[in-house]
């Protein structure tokens, strides 16, 4: 299969290309206000408003909010875990993604293929902190068997927008 032909199929399907620069701007920019956004896709106020309305409604915009420096909040250390269920059930899936939804430490937890269950992504004011919540609420949720820890030293590329 040809280069061209996998972007030509990864491409998302938009109305026109104004629905795609509207999504591309405000995925970069949400502070966009609707008149800036409106002369850089060249429509009226209006109708970008109504485009990006129908943007929202469609799904292709889940929400908007601002990027707050985890440093600044007591969040500096970033911390992935690597997690082991003792089944691979549908109930012990089911049980540990319950249970993960209620931990606000929790930034992200995927399902993954390979060695683990599932990666979190865990942001805490220090290693002793983690250690915390660790010891009490990560081996303590339903059907842990093992994690494995990686605390993150450099954060190379981090929330990077997506390339559409």
């Amino acid at each position: 299969m040809s280069a061209d032909l996998v972007k030509e199929s990864s491409e998302p399907e938009f109305a026109d290309r104004i629905d795609a620069k509207i999504l591309r701007l405000l995925h970069r920019n949400g502070r966009l206000t609707n008149a800036e956004l409106a002369d850089m896709v060249a429509v009226s106020p209006a109708t970008c408003h109504r485009r990006t309305q129908a943007l929202i409604k469609q799904g292709y915009l889940t929400g908007f909010r601002a990027l707050v420096a985890p440093e600044k909040v007591d969040r500096g250390t970033l911390v992935m875990v690597g997690v082991v269920l003792d089944r691979s059930t549908p109930e012990s899936f089911a049980a540990f993604e319950t249970a993960i939804a209620d931990l606000s430490f929790v930034l992200d937890c995927h399902l993954v293929a390979g060695d683990f269950d599932y990666f979190l992504k865990i942001r805490v004011s220090d290693m002793a902190a983690f250690n915390s919540i660790h010891a009490s609420r990560i081996i303590a949720l339903p059907g842990v068997r093992q994690t494995r820890t990686f605390f993150v030293m450099k954060e190379v590329v981090d929330n990077r927008p997506l390339d559409f």
